[in-house]
């Protein structure tokens, strides 16, 4: 491919590069500005448009005003000279006044577009288990949602206003400035093998050979510094994600005398977040050389262009410090793209990682979507079609496999580690997307569960925050009587617990594995749900604590008239469940497993 050939395809590239980023752009922003809060959104988007175009109507008053003023001094003219100190106190007056409300109202105008995405993501990733579902996706889900929430929507928002307000003031700058450049200007005359030609405002074509050469270096020198932004952010928030693993897990790493390795896998990560930064920084480093060149070169090249007339005598100091001014603004206007590269190449990556993330969400909540017509059956019972039940990786646990449970039913779920009891319990729950019903082939399938019931991890969850938050979870403390937790603390074998409950811990870090267990199971007790699932909720117990709780567990739904449905490995809990379901190894090759139903 030849030179021009090469050309003609960077810019196509640059040019689908620009049109994807303007989509992203718009399909990322315009839904703030058609929010419930639109019509705050647009009067403070206005208000900043008008602030900023009367910053450029400022500039060209002050631009005019240099003239008058450097034409006194040179004339002498003391009269002009303190009458032009007075229009300069009023100009820099309205100046200091329109740039702190430019400030102001533009930082408000990011902080209510920030807080809106904030609450619109938070909502749309916390609702309908689509947080748990993309972690599902292993190397296909976006990383670290917690930076896209926290940091990226921030750098977003700031970002976007910020240059497209700048981008606004720089072409109503130029368009304001071009004029009054041409004016003043003046031709440039030269002669040419026996012809005399002119070049009509010589100033203004200077300017644009200046800013459109230094563009395309810039360019030239700066491209990679998109990709390797968003690989940057992408690798500092991967090292801090770990950091957290090792505060999370502690205990564990501490007792696995784990602290070498997983020092030696943090400076690993480390490592990648350093030789990405440096890439980045030798990047930066080549494109400030040009870019301070740039800036610096541009004071000097207007007066170097205008000159020779000033010295000829045909302009006054005042056209010769107007011009400069003109062609300042102007060569400032049209190198904007210059001076914004490395904002620009932030904001590129972060729109992406952005713009990927709500892709991911869109697609988790449209495979979520639940068929309009779930089969009917009496409200206390649990009744599923056939499921075909499988693992992310599309091999599958269980095949046409149906499930029922009434209520007053208690079961038991048993089999070998790792064939899918826990799997089962999240496809009830409806939480895991794996699983599709065996003669509609959709996915996932739709579970319609009874009335107030409850699921207990075998790992329980806890917020930070006083023992009566931790005890009342996802519920308000307020909902319930101190009468009523501590009853439940005292039920659950945890009686010394009665006393604190105002006590604030990292409960999840600073409680053992059956602590943990029995608070979680103090939670259910304190509720009083109808129907209970138990994935294991009692394995850190002993056999006394465990058998003690099963019994009060069996009574409350008893009493509830609701069911009971366990997985658990012991062969004590068998005593307080009716039917046994157990996995079993599949003959027939459609499934890895069969639900035998005792």
């Amino acid at each position: 491919m030849n030179t021009l050939g090469v050309m003609g395809h960077n810019m196509a590239s640059n040019w689908h590069k620009t049109r994807l980023q303007i989509q992203r752009t718009w399909a990322l922003s315009l839904p703030f500005f058609k929010s419930e809060h639109k019509w705050m959104a647009r009067l403070l988007l206005g208000t900043c448009v008008g602030l900023n175009l009367s910053m450029v109507y400022l500039s060209v008053l002050f631009n005019d005003w240099n003239r008058v003023f450097y034409d006194a001094l040179q004339n002498r003219d003391a009269d002009v000279f303190w009458k032009q100190l007075g229009v300069f106190s009023l100009l820099a007056t309205a100046f200091i006044v329109v740039a702190v409300y430019r400030f102001y109202l533009t930082q408000l105008l990011e902080v209510r577009w920030r807080v809106w995405m904030t609450q619109n993501y938070l909502q749309r990733w916390l609702s309908g288990h689509v947080f748990y579902q993309m972690e599902l996706q292993g190397q296909q889900a976006s990383d670290n949602p917690d930076q896209r929430i926290q940091e990226d929507i921030q750098g977003f928002t700031s970002d976007t206003i910020s240059l497209s307000l700048g981008l606004l003031d720089a072409s109503v700058t130029l368009v304001s400035f071009i004029g009054i450049l041409w004016n003043l200007s003046g031709g440039f005359s030269f002669h040419v093998a026996g012809s005399d030609y002119n070049i009509p405002g010589f100033m203004v074509w200077m300017a644009l050979i200046y800013a459109l050469g230094g563009s395309l270096l810039g360019h030239f020198i700066g491209r990679s510094m998109a990709g390797l932004n968003f690989a940057q952010q992408r690798l500092e928030a991967d090292f801090r994600h770990h950091l957290m693993r090792v505060r999370e897990y502690s205990d564990a790493i501490a007792l696995d005398r784990g602290g070498e390795v997983e020092r030696q896998a943090l400076q690993a990560r480390f490592a990648k977040v350093l030789d990405n930064f440096m890439q980045l920084l030798r990047v930066q480093k080549r494109y400030t050389w040009f870019n301070s060149g740039y800036g610096q070169a541009a004071v000097v090249f207007p007066m170097l262009v205008a000159s020779p007339r000033y010295f000829s005598g045909a302009i006054q100091l005042g056209d010769l410090m107007q011009i400069s001014s003109a062609f300042g603004q102007v060569q400032e206007s049209l190198s904007w793209f210059i001076n914004n590269y490395s904002r620009l190449a932030s904001w590129q990556a972060t729109t992406q990682r952005l713009t990927g993330f709500q892709e991911q969400m869109t697609a988790v909540d449209a495979r979520n979507a639940l068929p309009p017509n779930l089969p009917s059956k009496p409200a206390d019972e649990l009744h599923t079609p056939a499921l075909d039940m499988a693992l992310p990786n599309g091999q599958v646990l269980l095949a046409n496999t149906s499930l029922h449970v009434k209520a007053g039913d208690s079961v038991l779920i048993q089999g070998p580690s790792g064939c899918g009891k826990s799997t089962l319990l999240r496809v009830l729950a409806g939480v895991w997307p794996f699983a599709s019903d065996s003669h509609t082939h959709q996915q996932p399938v739709a579970i319609d569960l009874p009335p107030n019931c409850v699921f207990m991890p075998q790992r329980p969850y806890f917020p930070e925050g006083s023992l009566r938050q931790a005890l009342a979870y996802p519920d308000a403390e307020t909902r319930y009587s101190d009468e009523a937790l501590r009853h439940a603390l005292s039920e659950a074998l945890l009686p010394d617990w009665v006393d604190q409950l105002d006590t604030v811990s990292r409960w999840t870090q600073h409680l053992s594995g059956g602590e943990q267990q029995r608070l979680a199971l103090a939670r259910v007790l304190l509720k009083q749900p109808r129907w209970v699932f138990a994935d294991e909720a009692t394995s850190a117990l002993d056999e006394a604590a465990e058998q003690a709780l099963y019994q009060k567990l069996w009574h409350m739904v008893q009493a509830q008239g609701g069911a009971l449905v366990s997985v658990a490995h012991r062969a004590g809990v068998l005593a307080y469940h009716q039917q046994k379901w157990v996995f079993e190894p599949a003959t027939d090759g459609t499934a890895q497993f069969v639900l035998r139903k005792g």
